[in-house]
């Protein structure tokens, strides 16, 4: 549990917000890299840690990463012209570029622009992973940027679900890391089944070796973060082995969750302010001939734009209308009545309020993932406020040789070594 005073140290992210601080010492990302693919497209708004910022990809394939309100009367960018190296304001035609420079004031006197000299709020951008990421932290400590874990090499095929959820960013990672809850929210998409080993992916489901509800959870702190191992046990061999999933939390707010046999698995969980996250899944594989497509993905995941959410990433499924859940189908034995694997989670997540009372939780002891992300988290935030470093900024990790791990493997194997680079792969069971 945790005091009021703790909870509000954790969940705040805007102004001054220690926590925020935090966020601001990571790259972020504002958007995914199919929403301004084009240049001279449409810009695309984004608001990260209660900012409001406008993205773009110039004539020239530059991207920028402005606030989103003119410098002049602050009407919004996002209706901008983008056109000819720079962002145009339609109110008076102030024009930016990718730098944040005005470069041109029609309705000035000529020159004006260049006498000025002004410029609005720019950051600095990268493209890796399927994503725009941003640097919204002091530039003097500005570091250099790595490829996420889903970007190990060029060319890898990314599908990504992207929704926005009215929730706190705490209250969403919380679920990420939380391997218990699977076994009971997700029964209908993680069923049990006789004949695999692993989880085992079709169209319509993840089969699972395990029909064991309790794994034990065992923890290992790490300079990246934090990796633990939920252990069941299997359907078949259960005198000899076991059932491993492993999951690591890359703070401030990544988790690689265990992965299927097609495809890996990765979420960030990122604050929009105070109480809205976005809500980002990322599927893929580095080999070619496996992975799943962006429709299929999304269709999976009930995630698709136009269908489950709108232009904005907004669900159609939401609080207020219990996210349409279907009680007949849960008479037909449907365990949630609630299409999809991010409905699901958002439901529960939703229904604990914009920022939950964690004073008032009763843990169990498969909370422990959660119990050391709150307690990690809070010593965090409260480090930086006392002046010191952000967490995971003082060792270096590259996050491209992280893996989660899942499988049947022998009682002997040590699950610290599963996932690990270099590691010999552990004998599954058949």
């Amino acid at each position: 549990m945790l005091t009021r005073e703790q909870n509000e140290l954790l969940c705040r992210v805007e102004g001054d917000a220690p926590m925020g601080g935090i966020m601001r010492r990571h790259w972020l990302p504002a958007c995914m890299s199919e929403e301004v693919a084009e240049r001279d497209g449409t810009p695309v708004r984004s608001r990260l840690l209660g900012e409001n910022l406008v993205v773009f990809r110039d004539s020239d394939g530059r991207l920028g990463v402005l606030s989103e309100y003119c410098l002049h009367r602050r009407a919004s960018l996002v209706f901008g012209r983008n056109e000819e190296c720079g962002l145009r304001c339609l109110y008076h035609g102030w024009k930016f570029d990718v730098e944040g420079n005005v470069v041109d004031m029609p309705s000035e006197a000529p020159g004006a622009a260049q006498r000025l000299g002004k410029k609005t709020r720019a950051y600095p951008g990268r493209e890796s992973g399927g994503f725009i990421w941003i640097w919204m932290g002091p530039p003097e400590e500005m570091r250099e940027f790595e490829p996420p874990a889903w970007a190990p090499q060029p060319g890898i095929r990314y599908a990504i679900v992207k929704m926005w959820t009215e929730c706190n960013w705490a209250q969403v990672l919380e679920g990420s890391i939380d391997s218990a809850h699977s076994s009971t929210l997700h029964s209908t998409n993680m069923p049990a089944a006789q004949d695999v080993y692993g989880s085992t992916a079709t169209d319509e489901a993840w089969l699972r070796p395990s029909n064991d509800k309790a794994p034990r959870l065992q923890f290992e702190a790490t300079p990246y973060g934090f990796r633990y191992a939920a252990i069941r046990q299997p359907i078949k061999n259960p005198e000899t082995h076991q059932y491993v999933r492993t999951t690591l939390f890359i703070a401030p707010f990544t988790v690689l969750i265990p992965p299927n046999n097609r495809y890996n698995l990765a979420q960030m969980l990122v604050p929009i302010d105070d109480v809205n996250t976005m809500f980002y899944w990322i599927a893929w594989h580095p080999d070619p001939a496996k992975g799943i497509t962006q429709d299929a993905w999304r269709k999976f995941c009930a995630a698709e734009v136009g269908v489950d959410i709108d232009q904005n990433y907004r669900r159609k499924r939401t609080l207020a209308n219990n996210f349409l859940q279907d009680r007949e189908a849960m008479k037909r034995g449907e365990w949630t009545g609630i299409k999809g694997i991010p409905a699901q989670d958002m439901a529960m997540w939703e229904s604990m309020g914009p920022i939950t009372d964690r004073s008032e939780d009763h843990f169990g002891s498969s909370d422990l993932a959660v119990a050391q992300f709150r307690r990690m988290m809070v010593a965090a935030a409260k480090k930086y406020a006392d002046g010191g470093p952000a967490i995971g900024t003082t060792e270096h990790v590259a996050h491209v040789k992280l893996a989660s791990f899942e499988g049947v493997v022998p009682m002997s194997v040590d699950w610290r070594t599963l996932g690990v680079p270099g590691a010999e792969a552990p004998v599954t069971a058949k």
